[in-house]
Parts: structure tokens; sequence; C-alpha cells
């Protein structure tokens, strides 16, 4: 019985220790201008990490058809965008945005196309660009390309496509850069990512 008595303590110390641990190990929250937490359901705008680099992110008609809508940055720096953005984590009961952590982009307003405004990878004009008619929530094979991240870069932030939404897809992973042509500043897959920050709305 000594024996056993003194293996509870040593257990129950082990334990605490490894809850620690794993409690260390969650990812970074991501921060706003400000230097508050993101929360999910909050509206931001997102804006260029560097000054002379652009305005805000917003939508607009690219193509030859007024919809769907890409996502693309505006032109004149003073411009936030016309339309704010929230987020929802692939776990809804989560209350604050995290790093490197699975999640949905979504504006909220109303436009000319009947459609979702959730954040979509497109394959379209030889590009990966970010549109919109994504799914919310239900992540899955059938949703992947409407889940992205927010991952730490230099001093600010980039959005990358990786989703881990799915054990057995392989998704083209890369991060979320700026192409411009046509005179629009769209959102692609890049090897060069556009850096952003988070301004609350």
């Amino acid at each position: 019985m000594k024996k056993i008595r003194l293996y509870i303590p040593f257990l129950l110390v082990a334990l605490s220790t490894c809850s620690l641990a794993a409690a260390d190990a969650s990812p970074d929250p991501v921060r706003d201008m400000d230097g508050d937490i993101l929360r999910p359901g909050v509206d931001y705008y997102i804006l260029p990490g560097v000054r002379g680099m652009g305005g805000g992110v917003t939508l607009g008609s690219t193509r030859n058809e007024s919809c769907p809508l890409d996502v693309v940055q505006e032109t004149f720096e003073t411009d936030n965008g016309n339309l704010p953005l929230s987020f929802t984590m692939v776990d809804p009961k989560k209350g604050v945005i995290r790093e490197s952590t699975d999640l949905n982009v979504e504006f909220n307003g109303v436009t000319i196309c009947i459609q979702s405004l959730v954040w979509k990878l497109d394959n379209y004009d030889g590009e990966y660009v970010v549109s919109t008619r994504g799914v919310k929530g239900n992540p899955g094979a059938e949703t992947l390309e409407s889940w992205f991240k927010i991952e730490k870069y230099s001093n600010n932030y980039k959005f990358v496509y990786c989703p881990t939404v799915c054990d057995f897809c392989k998704p083209v992973c890369g991060d979320i850069g700026i192409s411009i042509k046509d005179g629009f500043r769209r959102l692609v897959l890049s090897d060069q990512p556009f850096m952003v920050m988070f301004l609350k709305v």
C-alpha cells in the first residue's frame, strides 16, 4: 500500500506537467493593429502591412462577367476596402483566432451577386485565384477550397492556403500574394506573400 501511495502524487505531478505543456503548445493568437486578439465573428479590414503598397482587401469583377466576385486589393493606400470581413474557425467553439489554424474568411455586406461571400480558391485564367462562393463550416474534402490560414510574417501576417481539414487530401499549398493583371490587383496563390495587418471596424 505504501508503494501505491507514493506513485499517486507522482502521477498527479506528471499529469499536471503534461497538461501545462499541451496548453503551451497552442499556436499564438493573431493580433490586430492595436494589439488586441482577433475574435471570430468580429468585423475587420485587411490592410497591407507595408505602406505605399495599395489599399485594403475588397471584392471586384475581374472576369468577363459580373459574377462571381474575386478578392482584390484596392489600388489606393487611403482606401481600406468597402467591405469588412470576419473569420470562422474550424472549431466554432473556439473564441480566439490563432496562427496556422484552418479558418473561413467571409466578407460581410450586400453585393450585386447573389452568392456566398466566403473566400474560395478557384482555378481561373492560369492562376489559383482567391474568389468567393466558398462554404462556411463543414470541414472536409467537399469544402477544401474554402479553408485558409493566417501565419506570422515579419512583424505582421500573411494568408496561406494549405488546409488540413481532410486527412487524405493533397491540396496545392502556398502563400497568398498579389497578381496585377488587367488593372486589378488580385489575391492569388503565390511564392511572394502579401503582408497584411488587421484593423477592427
